[in-house]
């Protein structure tokens, strides 16, 4: 049960911290969902660390790690959100934007888990 509270507080800050990047403001509204990909790139390459050390550092908790992989970065990232703004890009005729922001996710969120792994020295 102690798990269920340590990825709830995680998962609480995360998703804390999604909602006052979500707050910052962008200059000239922008078509392209720039903070959602952002979010999502950062915890990619965040997770990458993450799952580096704990692979590395035998003294690093479990408790920790769960705290951080699966709270603070499942609240943090938004693959829900992700998923509905490629919906509506599709929608209003910007398939185009929309196949960028597909590649742009999934090509740059799976080389900052390994460029977090390497910062790590895994």
């Amino acid at each position: 049960m102690i798990n269920c509270f340590i990825v709830a507080l995680g998962g609480g800050l995360g998703s804390c911290a999604r909602y006052l990047i979500g707050l910052i403001a962008i200059k000239e509204p922008c078509l392209f969902p720039v903070k959602t990909l952002f979010i999502n790139l950062a915890g990619c390459f965040f997770i990458g660390i993450i799952s580096a050390l704990a692979l590395k550092n035998t003294s690093l908790s479990p408790k920790t790690v769960l705290f951080i992989k699966t709270g603070f970065c499942g609240g943090f990232t938004t693959f829900s959100t992700f998923a509905l703004e490629t919906e509506m890009l599709f929608k209003t005729g910007h398939a185009g934007l929309a196949v960028v922001y597909i590649a742009l996710s999934v090509i740059f969120g799976i080389s900052l888990v390994l460029v977090g792994q390497l910062v790590v020295g895994r």
